[in-house]
Formats: structure tokens, C-alpha cells, sequence
């Protein structure tokens, strides 16, 4: 038999074993993007989501100079402005940052009022301070004057540049200034009663 001949019954072999292999070789993409999807999975829903890590923890707070809310008051007084200038005074300072638009700062703002009426706040051990993350100067008053007002010192960050110099994924989201000015903690998403409280300890032991 001639190299062009081929027995029949080893083409029907070659072809059986084609079929079998084809489904494999079809799903075997699938399956490797299942794996994948199932490993995104538990790494983006494991452990405690507000727990976002960040490269700016025991650093320096990042440079920024804000203006203040046009018209925004506090007690009869104007609301100043919040920058660096501000933090590294020999005293912890719980940094805000929130929106009107955003619902879950609506969530979450009983909880800074409350911090602003502790002693802590009230003797000035503790600042609390907030930025305003791309919002208009109106419905910043608008939304801090019908919940109240539990920030000292208020920064317009209305294009969004401070946010991003200080790493913010999204509002709301608090950070914890330590007396010499670094990052000392970082929460994302609204707090809650537990959150609230450890970072309040947290600036009182200062570190």
C-alpha cells in the first residue's frame, strides 16, 4: 500500500478521537474563566469590605489647599476652610469625605454629629473635619443645614483633585489623622456605630 493510501478503519479512529477531544478543547476556555471569576470572587467578597488597604497608611496626609463653602455657617459663624495647614497640631483629626448627592452619607451623618458632641470633640482633643467631594455650593448648604453641621472646618473639593490625592475610591470615606500628621486609618463606606467608635479611640490614644 502506497503512503497516499490509508486504511479506512484508521481514518474512522482519527476521526472518533477528534470528536471526543472537541468538546473538551471547546469548554476548556470556559472553564478556565470560571476559575478566574470564582477567585476575583472570594477575593473581592472575603473579609470586611470597608477595610480597603492603602498605600497612604503611615505616610504623610497629602498637600491640598482647599477653599471653603461659599455661605456655608456654623453657629452664626463662617465655616473655614479645611487644608493641611490644619492637621499636625498636637491633635488627632477625623477627615470626611461626603457628598449631598450621596445617599449613603445621609446614612451615616447621625453618627458624625454624634462624634462632634463628644467630649473629646468638645475640648478640642479631636477635630472633625470634612471635604466636599464634587458637589455645588448650595446643595452643600442645603444638605449640611437640614442634617446639621458636625465639621469645623469645611474644604470644597469640587473637581475632585484632593479626593484623588488622598486616594478616595468613592464617598463617603473617613480617614483618621494621627497628631504628627500621617494617615493613621482609613474607612470606605458609611460608618456604622462600631467604626465610628474605634476610630474615635483610635485619635484619642493617637496612634
Amino acid at each position: 500500500m502506497s503512503s497516499a493510501e490509508v486504511e479506512p478503519a484508521k481514518v474512522e479512529e482519527g476521526e472518533a478521537a477528534v470528536r471526543r477531544r472537541s468538546p473538551l478543547l471547546f469548554l476548556l476556555p470556559l472553564i478556565l474563566f470560571g476559575g478566574l471569576a470564582v477567585i476575583f470572587g472570594i477575593g473581592l467578597f472575603s473579609g470586611d469590605a470597608s477595610r480597603v488597604p492603602s498605600a497612604l497608611i503611615g505616610k504623610a496626609a497629602p498637600a491640598i489647599t482647599l477653599a471653603p463653602i461659599e455661605g456655608l455657617q456654623r453657629d452664626g459663624q463662617p465655616v473655614p476652610a479645611f487644608g493641611n495647614a490644619d492637621l499636625g497640631k498636637g491633635r488627632a483629626t477625623i477627615v470626611n469625605v461626603f457628598a449631598s448627592w450621596c445617599a449613603p452619607c445621609k446614612v451615616e451623618h447621625p453618627l458624625l454629629l454624634g462624634l462632634s458632641q463628644t467630649d473629646a470633640a468638645r475640648q478640642g482633643k479631636v477635630a472633625l473635619v470634612g471635604i466636599n467631594y464634587k458637589d455645588e455650593a448650595e446643595n452643600a448648604r442645603r444638605f449640611l443645614g437640614a442634617l446639621g453641621n458636625p465639621f469645623s472646618a469645611v474644604g470644597a473639593d469640587k473637581a475632585g483633585r484632593a479626593a484623588i490625592e488622598w486616594g478616595v475610591y468613592g464617598v463617603p470615606e473617613t480617614f483618621l489623622i494621627g497628631p504628627d500628621g500621617r494617615i493613621l486609618d482609613k474607612h470606605v463606606g458609611p460608618l456604622d456605630q462600631a467604626a465610628a467608635a474605634k476610630l474615635l479611640q483610635r485619635a484619642l490614644m493617637g496612634r
